[in-house]
């Protein structure tokens, strides 16, 4: 690991010798000491540092003009100042121009020490945490996808593969697992990543609309089309066409689909002309379309028309190893959204999260995260503050084992949590609102507990 380098700027050269022998105690740490502030901006502006400490009052340059000049050059720069003259005005500048901290003289040895080991520790691990995020996202992610399990590698692997082709392509997979992700991935990576992507989700628009929507129309085709309008095939000429939920398309669209994708020429409701366009169609389905196509609710030539290429999307529950490295990137992502900075998070909650079924996928899991950190005020995410029906269902898991620590934990809370309830409904002879009211709990967070237990406030009334 290389050494970090602090820089000491104070014309006065016992206080120069004062904060050497201070911080002599850091290990793997080069103290420089400079008297000459101006000679220090050069050296700021042509080295690099981990850490300035410097004066405030000094001939030339002052220490506040040197802070302003080491963070135009580096504003991760790390910055402790000094002052035998502390001044309110002068100490709000310097913190609005990013002083990490301020020190007055005279100071004990051990109170510099501390303070500028604590910076340049914070300096290494932001720079650590941003070399991972780079690690992270080069080896474990294709574009928007995340993931280092089997499964996901093979997946980006096909997408490598089919991406550069104009194939169109068929994604499957449960709810939430990301099926446009993928969509827009293949189309990035394609030789149309410059030219439009154009989603439109067939579950969401109302039939009666859905022709006009995708072929467009002209001026007059029906009531209140009192102008043309293009579909959305014409707008994606020259890119992509995303049909996501494709088998909830009427029988009538998926016949006028297959015409178009056929000839790839669109007319406009209303209109005469045929227009020729250029798309790559990608489709994508939580249906099981196999047996749709059995039972004559999804045609079989549209249905092979489609499936040029097949992607299936793996549940989150089959790559349960990838779920701390989408936590970590969930938390990142809404940490800083909200204005959070880092947020730590626990190894206990990675483990539960990993034990979870997730019926709604990786976006179940988002969202999860985002509740989290939107009703934790804590930088550090634990166990109690996931949701109780994820820990439930997490610690009652197979895979935690029958006498593993999650399952021990939840048996002790539940036998706890009985009998507190027990003696609770008998104290106040099943009066609920005393019993809340004595509990501190919301009242509809009595009754599910009591519900949970079995418990039954008209067997402790008398």
């Amino acid at each position: 690991m290389p050494k970090s380098r602090i820089l000491v700027v104070d014309d006065e050269q016992l206080m120069l010798e004062v904060c050497a022998d201070s911080l002599a105690k850091l290990t793997d740490t080069d103290i420089i000491l400079e008297r000459d502030s101006r000679r220090a901006a050069e050296r700021l502006s042509a080295e690099s540092w981990d850490l300035l400490i410097t004066d405030v009052r000094m001939p030339g340059l002052g220490g506040v003009e040197l802070l302003r000049l080491a963070r135009e050059r580096d504003p991760d720069l790390a910055v402790l100042m000094i002052t035998a003259f502390p001044n309110v005005d002068t100490a709000v500048e310097s913190m609005k121009l990013g002083a990490a901290d301020y020190i007055v003289k005279p100071f004990l040895p051990d109170d510099l020490m501390v303070a500028a080991q604590r910076l340049i520790q914070a300096k290494l691990l932001r720079e650590e945490n941003t070399l991972l995020l780079r690690q992270f996202e080069r080896s474990y992610s294709f574009g928007i996808l995340i993931g280092n399990s089997p499964s996901m590698q093979a997946l980006i692997k096909t997408i490598q593969l089919v991406a550069p082709t104009d194939a169109d392509v068929l994604i499957t997979g449960e709810t939430g697992t990301g099926k446009e992700l993928v969509a827009r991935s293949i189309h990035q990576h394609s030789t149309r990543d410059d030219k439009k992507f154009v989603p439109v989700d067939c579950g969401a628009i109302p039939e009666d609309l859905m022709e006009s929507e995708f072929f467009g129309h002209e001026r007059g085709a029906f009531t209140g089309a009192d102008r043309r309008s293009l579909g959305l095939m014409e707008f994606a000429d020259g890119g992509t066409f995303f049909l996501d939920e494709v088998g909830e398309l009427s029988p009538r669209l998926q016949a006028k689909l297959l015409r178009v994708l056929q000839e790839r020429k669109v007319r406009r409701v209303g209109g005469n002309e045929e227009i020729d366009i250029d798309v790559r169609v990608i489709a994508a389905t939580a249906r099981n379309l196999d047996e749709d196509v059995k039972t004559q609710r999804f045609r079989m030539d549209l249905y092979y028309r489609i499936n040029v290429v097949r992607i299936e999307i793996p549940p989150l529950r089959d790559r349960a190893e990838d779920i701390p490295l989408l936590t970590q990137h969930f938390t990142n992502k809404y940490a800083r959204e909200m204005g959070r900075g880092d947020i730590a998070i626990e190894p206990d909650v990675l483990e539960v999260l990993a034990n979870y079924p997730w019926p709604g996928n990786v976006r179940q899991l988002q969202n999860a995260i985002k509740r989290m950190l939107a009703m934790t005020p804590s930088q550090l995410i634990k166990v109690q503050d996931l949701p109780d029906e994820i820990v439930a269902a997490a610690t009652s898991s197979e895979k935690m084992g029958p006498l593993g620590f999650f399952d021990r934990r939840q048996q002790s809370m539940a036998v706890f949590e009985k009998e507190y309830l027990s003696d609770l409904l008998h104290s106040y002879k099943g009066n609920i609102p005393a019993a809340a009211a004595a509990a501190q709990l919301p009242r509809g967070t009595l009754y599910r507990l009591l519900k949970n237990h079995g418990l039954s406030a008209l067997d402790f009334r008398q």
